[in-house]
C-alpha cells in the first residue's frame, strides 16, 4: 500500500543524490551492499541492546539505499536481472536482520518470550509473504494483489515504533509500549497478507488451468 506512493515521492526526492554517487563513479551494487551492511549493522548492534532510538537513526540512514541504487541504476541505463536479484534478496537480509535485532532484545534483557515470539514470527512471515510472490510470478501468475501490510508498511510500523519507543531512555514516561503494539499490528497484518495472496494465487492458478484446459479442447475439436 505504501510502496504505490512512498516510493514514487522519495525516488524523486533522491534523484540528485543518485546522480552526485554516479557522478563520483560509486555503482549501484555498492550502494546495495553498502546499505544493507549498515541496516544489519544498526539492528544487531543497537536492538539487542535495548538503544532502539540510536538503532533507529543507524537503519534509516541507510536504508534508503533500496530506492537510491534502483533509481542510480534506472539513471545510468544499466538495470539489469542481477541488480534486481541483489537488491530483492539483500532485502530479505535487511528485513531478517531488524526483525532478529528485536528478538533478540526480547529474548535476553527485554526479557519477554511471547513478545520474542511475536518479532520471530514477524520476520518469518515477512519472508514468506514475499516467496508467495515470488513463487507465483514464478509459475507465470501475476499475482494481482495489494496486501495489508507489505515490506513497506512493516518497516515504516516497526521502526517509527522502535524510535519512539528508544525516546524512554531520554525520559518520556510509557512511550515503550509502542514498539509491542506495532509488532503484533505488523504479525496480524502480515498473516492477512499471506493470507491474501494464497487465495490470489489459488484463484489465479485455477484460472489459467482451466483456460489451458479449454484452449486444448478447443483444438483438438478444430482438427
Amino acid at each position: 500500500m505504501l510502496n504505490k506512493y512512498a516510493r514514487a515521492f522519495f525516488t524523486r526526492v533522491l534523484t540528485p543524490f543518485a546522480a552526485f554517487l554516479l557522478r563520483r563513479g560509486v555503482s549501484p551494487d555498492a550502494v546495495t551492499l553498502i546499505g544493507t551492511a549498515g541496516v544489519v549493522a544498526g539492528a544487531l548492534v543497537f536492538f539487542p541492546r535495548g538503544e532502539f532510538f540510536w538503532g533507529t537513526i543507524v537503519i534509516t540512514l541507510f536504508v534508503f539505499s533500496d530506492l537510491v541504487d534502483g533509481n542510480m541504476a534506472r539513471q545510468a541505463g544499466i538495470s539489469s536481472r542481477w541488480g534486481a536479484f541483489l537488491d530483492s534478496t539483500l532485502d530479505r537480509v535487511a528485513d531478517s536482520a531488524i526483525f532478529g535485532g528485536l528478538a533478540l532484545w526480547y529474548a535476553g534483557k527485554g526479557d519477554d518470550n511471547i513478545l520474542c515470539a511475536v518479532a520471530i514470527f514477524c520476520l518469518a512471515s515477512g519472508q514468506v509473504v514475499s516467496y508467495t510472490k515470488a513463487r507465483g510470478e514464478a509459475i507465470g501468475l501475476p499475482v494481482a494483489v495489494n496486501g495489508l501490510i507489505e515490506r513497506a508498511e512493516r518497516l515504516v510500523i516497526s521502526l517509527v515504533a522502535a524510535g519512539l519507543s528508544g525516546l524512554a531512555a531520554f525520559g518520556v514516561p510509557g512511550i515503550e509500549i509502542l514498539l509491542p503494539i506495532a509488532l503484533w499490528i505488523v504479525a496480524v497484518g502480515s498473516a492477512v497478507t499471506l493470507g491474501q495472496r494464497v487465495v490470489t494465487v489459488r484463484r489465479e492458478s485455477a484460472e489459467a488451468d482451466a483456460a489451458g484446459s479449454g484452449d486444448r479442447h478447443s483444438g483438438a475439436g478444430a482438427t
